[in-house]
């Protein structure tokens, strides 16, 4: 039945991010970007709610009071799954996201994204990739209240993986002079990347602490990575524990007293 429901929540995700994008397309391109933003959300809570409905997926939000939607900020996020790349645009009035240039070549997709004005990033190009990316988040911050969305490990991580977060968000932090938010979750557990099941349960995005401009680059990477990890191993031990707990959270918490014995 798990995998009967995983996967028909599969293919009703993909049919309704092509009905959707088809039916708004008339309206989303002749609306100003910001208005723009209320059919993303739509889409997104549409799909949160299709993931409760048909795997009995829920979602819980934490620290929403640290969220500043009044200011410029970068917001760093631990990235497992599908699930929060579009679950994290329901709060900001305005983001922008530093995402692979590849995906804007992705039809209809990608004239979305270049309406939104996110900030494309080949990774083939190393140093050039990040001067770019660097120019186009600070001209995307000239802007008022306007949050670029990162993923500092680049890429989606098994949940309980050894971290890998990249120099791309200590190089932005240090030459923006911006507050970081931190973003810690659980999602990879309940939908993990390259996995067609989708579990029941909670999941949880907590937004912690904005880290203050000023540090130096060591200090802050280590500060950022610490937090983000200390919490989001926090949602995962919390959800080897409840009634509806996924497999995996299970697994990686018997992994980490195994080791801890050893």
């Amino acid at each position: 039945m798990l995998f009967a429901r995983s996967l028909l929540f599969h293919g009703l995700f993909y049919i309704s991010n092509a009905v959707q994008m088809i039916f708004w397309t008339p309206v989303f391109f002749i609306m100003p970007r910001r208005e723009a933003w209320k059919i993303a959300k739509s889409w997104a809570l549409s799909h949160l709610w299709l993931q409760y409905l048909v795997c009995g997926t829920r979602a819980e939000f934490r620290g929403l009071e640290r969220i500043r939607p009044s200011e410029n900020q970068l917001i760093a996020s631990k990235h497992q799954s599908v699930w929060e790349t579009y679950t994290m645009i329901l709060f900001f009035k305005d983001a922008s996201y530093i995402l692979k240039r590849e995906l804007m070549l992705i039809p209809l997709f990608g004239w979305y994204t270049t309406k939104m004005k996110v900030i494309p990033v080949d990774r083939g190009r190393g140093a050039q990739a990040l001067a770019s990316m660097t120019d186009n988040t600070a001209a995307q911050m000239q802007e008022r209240e306007r949050q670029v969305i990162i993923y500092p490990e680049g890429t989606r991580t098994r949940p309980g993986a050894p971290p890998r977060y990249k120099y791309g968000i200590t190089h932005l932090y240090t030459h923006l002079d911006v507050p970081v938010q931190p973003v810690a979750l659980n999602s990879g557990l309940y939908w993990g990347r390259k996995s067609w099941m989708v579990y029941p349960g909670t999941v949880i995005m907590e937004f912690l602490e904005p880290i203050e401009p000023g540090l130096g680059k060591e200090a802050f990477m280590e500060k950022l990575e610490k937090e983000i990890e200390i919490a989001s191993d926090a949602l995962i031990e919390e959800a080897s524990q409840a009634d509806t707990s996924p497999p995996l959270a299970k697994e990686i918490v018997e992994r980490w007293k195994s080791e801890a014995v050893g």
